[in-house]
């Protein structure tokens, strides 16, 4: 797991959300897909979509000339039968929400660095989810405020982990 990578995805989709895109992509990992689609399960994203380096062709606005295909929708058609040569161009298309005008995922910040990871057991979580700093982490005291861990068991929302008492790495914080 690649925690560098992580910073980037969560400093791009902050700053995707606050210029106010609709469509962005990351970087296609097993770490980034778990997370994309828990934050989707959060109601943080509207769509996840697995593409090439060009948006998928549903998630595209309609184009007005329907006589031509376009030229975009042909290389989307090409991208999707996945091969060596174009495997490290996969990309996840994420579908930023808005709610009167703010975006929902207002912040993402990630709280493991690759040079200080952060292990919490069960206990420890159950005291961050009630609201009590626990070691290097502050407790969620925000509506909606998220934090995902890394277990054994595949990445979890902390609430999710305390309800399994389960524990793992902290990865990011997203409000």
């Amino acid at each position: 797991m690649s925690l560098v990578n992580l910073a980037h995805v969560c400093s791009h989709m902050q700053n995707a959300s606050l210029a106010r895109l609709g469509l962005t992509s990351v970087p296609l990992s097993k770490l980034h897909l778990s997370l994309s689609l828990l934050l989707q399960k959060q109601g943080f994203l509207s769509t996840v979509t697995l593409g090439g380096p060009t948006p998928p062709a549903k998630l595209l606005p309609p184009t007005h000339s329907d006589d031509a295909p376009s030229a975009s929708s042909t290389t989307v058609q090409e991208a999707e039968h996945v091969t060596q040569q174009n495997r490290a161009s996969r990309r996840l298309w994420l579908g930023m929400k808005y709610w009167d005008g703010e975006p929902v995922l207002r912040k993402m910040q990630l709280l493991s660095k690759p040079t200080k990871r952060i292990w919490l057991s069960s206990n420890e979580l159950g005291e961050i989810v009630r609201g009590k700093d626990c070691k290097f982490v502050r407790g969620l005291r925000q509506v909606g405020e998220c934090i995902f861990v890394s277990t054994d068991k595949g990445i979890m929302e902390a609430r999710e982990c305390v309800e399994r008492k389960i524990g793992g790495q902290v990865l990011c914080r997203v409000w």
